[in-house]
């Protein structure tokens, strides 16, 4: 699963196959179908792992009583900024995003599941923030977090267009600037 997921995040899940994943890892494509029938099965498998790591990561620093906020919005950047180091990888949902319409439905659902959990943590981050103080708002924090997460995943996939890794660290920021209290 570790490498499928690396190169759907390198090349895109059309590009990637079972005998590409059966050469990374040294196997037989066999054993691959043996776990993973189809790629289609490979691919939800790895998103779902994917959205578990991360929903379990953003959950533990939202309900850590010694992280603010802002810590819970720059930990939220920590993997854009990992992914932008990266070279060419992109995080794996926004990468299949761009294939969205040549996806099974099941994999299409959970990629909309990963994007609607995080735009949902997002709006709750930002609420907290408002509501101590800590972030200021002129606009509902169901629009800034869609706003957020869709330029952050528009930056990183820039990025890997222009190589600039000011792309990422501008977008950030530039959210920075637009939510701190004056």
């Amino acid at each position: 699963m570790d490498s499928a997921q690396e190169l759907i995040q390198t090349r895109g899940f059309s590009a990637m196959s079972f005998q590409d994943i059966a050469v990374m890892v040294g196997i037989k494509k066999p054993s691959i179908i043996h776990h993973f029938p189809s790629k289609t099965d490979l691919g939800r498998a790895v998103i779902a792992r994917y959205h578990d790591l991360f929903k379990s990561a953003l959950v533990h620093v939202q309900e850590d009583p010694e992280k603010t906020p802002w810590d819970a919005l720059e930990f939220y950047f920590t993997p854009y900024l990992d992914f932008g180091d990266a070279g060419n990888k992109v995080c794996l949902c926004g990468a299949l995003a761009g294939e969205f319409m040549e996806l099974g439905e099941t994999m299409q659902h959970e990629v909309q599941s990963f994007f609607i959990w995080h735009e949902q943590w997002l709006e709750r981050i930002l609420e907290a923030g408002h509501a101590a103080g800590h972030f200021k708002l002129n606009k509902h924090t169901s629009q800034f977090a869609r706003t957020l997460l869709s330029a952050l995943q528009g930056a990183l996939l820039l990025k890997r267009v222009t190589r600039d890794p000011k792309q990422l660290e501008d977008v950030m920021q530039t959210i920075r600037e637009l939510i701190a209290p004056s």
